[in-house]
């Protein structure tokens, strides 16, 4: 992995995975503690449509890709807030609809058409230069954005009618952090692809939740957990000739998995130690009951 590094494109592809893990860490802890993760997949799978009009009208990715992106979101958010009996099935309608819009677009498209697997599975190893700069200022933004609504945020996410009483403008901030996602699933897209971004937003959070004490703690964590899950897949990528992306995933989906099964071997040895005690406390009382009897 290390002579990988003497490679430009190796090294841009690194730098990629960290500015996302970063990015997801913080984004994906939010996701999580809000319970948004099917909205999320519905903002991934729509921006498909972005980048079909992207490549039919000859915009840059980015730009095509995140307007579209960010109208989907916002239409999302508005049904999640004034009809959440509904919101699943409109949000369906929407991811099935970006996409089928995309595909439709590309076909249209003339001359070469583009590699779809790239959009769908990432392309981590083709990130410009160019778009490091653009992904390290966004992400910037977001980190800013968020740690300055940070209070609000954890308010709104913990418990929404207390946030109201508090007088925190829950409904923009509730656009603000969809709109945010939007960013971040496009800028995560050209990493591990838009089928695979959802577990890279989910997977390092979820396992943080546990042993983080704050929100704070747990956006840390997943941004490393994201670091080390990137780089491995890479490393793994490099070493047996594999799509990157998917080699990321399968990286955070055995650690997932890892984490669940020693928790779950933890929960037993706590059984295991508790049914021990209270045997022995069994035990105890009834030696103290026949020493008691057999004293005349």
């Amino acid at each position: 992995m290390i002579e990988a590094l003497s490679y430009d494109f190796m090294r841009n592809a690194l730098m990629a995975g960290l500015l996302a893990s970063v990015i997801c860490g913080i984004m994906g802890t939010l996701v999580v503690v809000n319970r948004i993760v099917f909205l999320s997949g519905g903002v991934a799978h729509a921006a498909y449509g972005g980048i079909g009009m992207a490549f039919f009208f000859g915009w840059p990715y980015l730009l095509g890709t995140l307007g579209f992106s960010l109208i989907a979101a916002m239409i999302m958010a508005a049904v999640t807030l004034r009809a959440k009996h509904r919101a699943d099935t409109v949000i369906g309608v929407i991811w099935a609809l970006g996409m089928a819009i995309g595909i439709i677009l590309i076909d249209l498209t003339p001359g070469y058409h583009v590699d779809l697997m790239s959009y769908l599975f990432g392309s981590i190893l083709t990130v410009p230069g160019r778009d490091l700069w653009i992904m390290g200022g966004m992400g910037l933004v977001i980190a800013l954005l968020v740690g300055w609504y940070y209070q609000d945020l954890i308010a709104m996410s913990y418990d929404e009618e207390f946030a109201r009483v508090r007088g925190v403008p829950v409904v923009p901030l509730y656009f603000l952090l969809i709109g945010l996602l939007a960013v971040t699933v496009v800028m995560v897209i050209q990493v591990v692809g838009l089928i695979l971004v959802i577990a890279l937003l989910t997977i390092p959070p979820f396992i943080m939740e546990p042993y983080a004490r704050t929100l704070k703690q747990m956006m840390i964590g997943a941004s490393l957990l994201g670091a080390v899950f990137t780089i491995s897949g890479l490393w793994l990528a490099y070493a047996f000739d594999l799509t990157s992306g998917a080699a990321i995933i399968v990286v955070a989906g055995g650690g997932f998995f890892a984490t669940r099964a020693c928790e779950s071997f933890r929960k037993l040895l706590r059984r295991g130690q508790t049914a021990g005690e209270t045997v022995a406390k069994k035990q105890a009382q009834d030696e103290d009951e026949i020493e008691h009897v057999a004293t005349p």
